[in-house]
Order: C-alpha cells, then structure tokens, then sequence
C-alpha cells in the first residue's frame, strides 16, 4: 500500500524525521526549526512525489539534497530564509512540474540552476531579492506555463531573457524596478501568453512595438508605473486583450492611434494620471468593453463629444474626482446598457436637460461634491429603472429654476441615496444648505381657501426660505425678509421681500 501523505507541524523539528515510511508520496513540513536540508534528509522516500518546508529559517540547502528522489514532481519551499542555492541542486530533478521558493531572500539564480527542468511547469520565484537575471537563466524550460518574478529588485531585462519560454502563459514582473522595456523583441518568443503584469515599476519608456508579438495577450497591467507618454499604435494586434489598467502614470498626452482592434476589452482602467483630455477615439475599437475607470484624473478637464459613442455594451463608467466644468449634451447618447454612472467629486456647474435621456436602463447616479447650483426638471424623466441618486454636497441656488427638480424629488424620494444624511423626519433640511433632494415639501399647517396650496421649506443654516404656493392672495400679513418664489400656476418669480398670507 501506499502512504499518501505526512503532515508535521511542530517548532522542535530540526531534521526532517527519520524513520519515514518508505511508500509516502506526500511529505509536508511546515512551520518547523529546520535550519538546513542536508544530504540525506530526503533518504529512503523513494516514492515521494511532493515536499514541501515552507514557513521556517531554513537558509541551507545541501548540493547532493534531492539526488535521492529524483522522482519528486513538487517542491515548495516559500517563506523561509534561503539567500543563494547551490548550482545544480535541481539538476537529477528531471520530472519536476512545480517549484515554489518565493518569500525567501535570494539574491541570485545561478544560470545553471534550472537546466534540465524541462518538464517544469510552474516556477515561482516572487517577492525575494533578485537584482538581476542571468542571461539564458530560463533556456530549456520549454514546458513553463507559469512564471512569478514579482516583488524583486530587477531594473532591466537582457534581450533574449524569455526565449525559450515558447509555452508560457503568465509572466509576473510586477514590483520590480523595471526602468525601460525598450526591446521591441522582448517577449517576442512568447505566443501563448495570455496574462502579463508589469505594474508598480519605474518604467518611463516604451519600445513602440514590444507588446506587438503578444496576440494571445488578454490582460496587461502597466499601472504605478512612471511613463508620461506611450508610443503610437502601442497596443495594436493585440485582439485578445480583456483588461488593460494604465493607471497611476504620469501621463500627459495619449495618442490618436493607441488602441488595435480589441473587440473582447472588457476593463480599461485611466485614472490618477495628468491628462487634460483624451482623444476622441481612444475607445473607438474597444466596443465589447464593460466597465471603464477615468476617475482620479485632477488635470482631466475636458472629454471629447464622441468619447463614449463605441460603447454599447458599457455597464459601468465611473468619470469621478477629475476637473470636469461641463459635458456635452451628447457625452453619454450611446450608451444603451450603462447601469451605474459616477459623476461625483467634479467642479460640474450644471448639466444639459438631455445628458441622460438614452440611459433607459441606468440604475444609480452619482453626482456629489460637484459644483451644481440647479438642474433641470426633467433631466431625469426618462430613467424609469433609476433607483439610486446621490445629490449632496453641491452649491445649490435655492431659486425658481429649482422648482421642477423639486417637484420631481418630491415624487421620486425613494431614489435619494443620501436623504438620511440631509433631511429630518419632518422633511426640513437639518444642514449642507439647500440640497434639492431634501426639497421634500410640508404642506402648511394653516389653510386658506384663496388658494389651493401653500408648501413651505425652512433651510436651516442659509438665509432663505423656499415658498412655492398658488395663486396667492394677500391678508393676514406674514413678512419674510429672505428670497421666495411665488408661483401662481403658470409662472414662478423670485422676490427678496413679500408678504404672504395664511
């Protein structure tokens, strides 16, 4: 029979325990008091396919260690305190599929290391010390699918360095200190990778066409990085690319030409970077995306009329925290699947009556901390399905140009997501001024058979006062010194001194 597997958890253990039975394909050590594996540590284990001794101070490892289990197919030993590896202590390993030795301190992989994995599958070699890669490191590793070189000290990458990495799927190079990828031929031996993570580095330059041969490519993450432009064209023939994040550059201009054909691009995200404007076409070829990120962007002043109009299937757009003062009636015409809108955290003044007449489907709306004194009554009659709106925090002007907004409020309360922070349970406002979604107008509590309604709103902290009635007539002087609109159902006026009566 065979012995599947041994698990030891125990601070006393410093070897690994003799008398092991001979038939255990499983061996797991962790968190023990081994300081060194030594030449006969893996002795008698004949059928041992996987080891690991992970979370220990480990720090030695003896040359000959694993050359009595040559059969082994895994090895893990993360998160202990290896600072350099003998040569060729993998060399007898040659069935080995998985390799794991990030969290460690390795300063180096020697050049023959690796040699003869050619069935490694799997090698992770993250968060350690690496400063640089030998050249031809990874030659013969013909079967590697999975490569995690992330959390190192690498500032530059030798041409050829990928070569014989023909299989290779998932390249992690992120949180280095990659300064340039200026070698249009870097990954240019990789035709089957699909994800690559370059972000959190120091690049400041782009070779025009290093991203070119990567036609399987769906995710790149340049993101934390420190370019202030990207070359022409930099993201052509690259079909199959679903996510993109370019955030927290430096950058101060985009391209025309920037973006191929990527019908599949579902995440883009642009935000924390200088840009002032974008161009008009930027996500013209990008007609599958679903979520889109051009928040955070503190110069972002200005966004072409046609921006969004290739967008059909956009269910998320978030365009908050930039330096927005106004958008094109047209900016958000196409999109026919968009469900959530974030618009807050501007410097918006006001919006046209139109903006968001083809969102039939849009559910929530944000529009706080903007700089919004009014906005027409009927800018949200055509989203039937809305069912979230956040109005605070803006400037409003508590005049006759609010009324219709008022009223609208008032029959779409539901919708308010922030009326708890601004309205008491009496409907008059508590603070932040005159916020149109605490408009939620008390009838007054004495009557007057001359006119049909009187409703009345008290702004607390501002000095006026909201009166919207019919067809006033005057007795029982009630004298207000503060602004007032009288509508006396076929127009609305503002006057700084009535009288009105109850």
């Amino acid at each position: 029979s065979i012995c599947k597997q041994q698990l030891y958890i125990a601070r006393h253990i410093t070897d690994v325990p003799g008398q092991m039975p001979s038939n255990m394909t499983l061996l797991q050590l962790n968190v023990t008091n081994i300081n060194v594996l030594n030449k006969w540590s893996l002795q008698n284990m004949s059928l041992l396919l996987r080891f690991s001794l992970i979370q220990g101070p480990l720090h030695t490892i003896h040359p000959l260690a694993f050359y009595t289990t040559p059969q082994l197919r895994s090895i893990k030993l993360s998160l202990n305190k290896l600072v350099a590896l003998p040569g060729k202590v993998f060399s007898p390993l040659a069935d080995l599929e998985q390799l794991l030795l990030d969290a460690n301190r390795l300063e180096s992989i020697p050049s023959e290391m690796l040699r003869g994995l050619t069935r490694l599958q799997h090698l992770e070699l993250s968060s350690n010390q690496i400063s640089r890669l030998d050249p031809g490191v990874f030659d013969g590793l013909s079967s590697l699918t999975f490569l995690n070189l992330g959390g190192n000290l690498i500032s530059a990458l030798a041409p050829g360095t990928f070569r014989s990495l023909t299989a290779l799927r998932r390249l992690m190079l992120y949180t280095n200190r990659l300064e340039v990828l200026g070698d249009d031929a870097l990954f240019g031996h990789l035709p089957e990778l699909v994800d690559l993570k370059i972000h959190n580095n120091h690049i400041t330059r782009l070779a025009p066409k290093v991203f070119w041969s990567l036609g399987k490519l769906s995710s790149l993450t340049l993101s934390g990085n420190q370019l202030q432009e990207i070359p022409e064209k930099s993201f052509y023939h690259m079909p199959q690319l679903v996510k993109l994040t370019l955030w927290t550059n430096p950058l101060r201009s985009l391209p025309a030409r920037l973006m191929g054909h990527t019908p599949f691009m579902q995440e883009f995200y642009l935000f924390s970077t200088a840009l002032a404007t974008v161009p008009g076409n930027l996500f013209a070829n990008m007609t599958g995306l679903l979520r889109l990120n051009l928040h955070l962007n503190s110069q972002l002043q200005v966004l072409p009329a046609e921006l969004f109009h290739d967008l059909p299937k956009l269910k998320k757009l978030s365009i908050r925290g930039n330096d927005l003062r106004t958008l094109h009636p047209d900016q958000f015409s196409n999109l026919a699947s968009l469900s959530v809108l974030n618009l807050n955290d501007n410097k918006l003044r006001s919006l046209p009556s139109t903006i968001f007449q083809n969102l039939k489907v849009v559910s929530a709306i944000d529009l706080k901390k903007n700089d919004l004194q009014t906005l027409p009554g009927e800018i949200f009659h055509s989203n039937g399905v809305l069912a979230k709106l956040s109005l605070t925090d803006n400037r409003w002007h508590c005049d006759c140009q609010i009324e219709g907004l008022a009223y609208w409020l008032r029959a779409n309360k539901q919708v308010l997501d922030d009326k708890a922070n601004v309205v008491s349970e009496n409907n008059t406002i508590l603070d932040r001024g005159c916020v149109p979604d605490s408009l939620l107008f008390q009838k007054s509590s004495r009557s007057n058979p001359h006119h049909s309604t009187v409703f009345k709103v008290h702004l607390k902290g501002a000095n006026t006062s909201l009166c919207i009635f019919r067809d006033p007539i005057f007795y029982n002087v009630l004298n207000y010194t503060y602004p007032c609109c009288i509508y006396d159902g076929w127009s609305c006026k503002t006057v700084n001194r009535f009288q009105m009566f109850f």
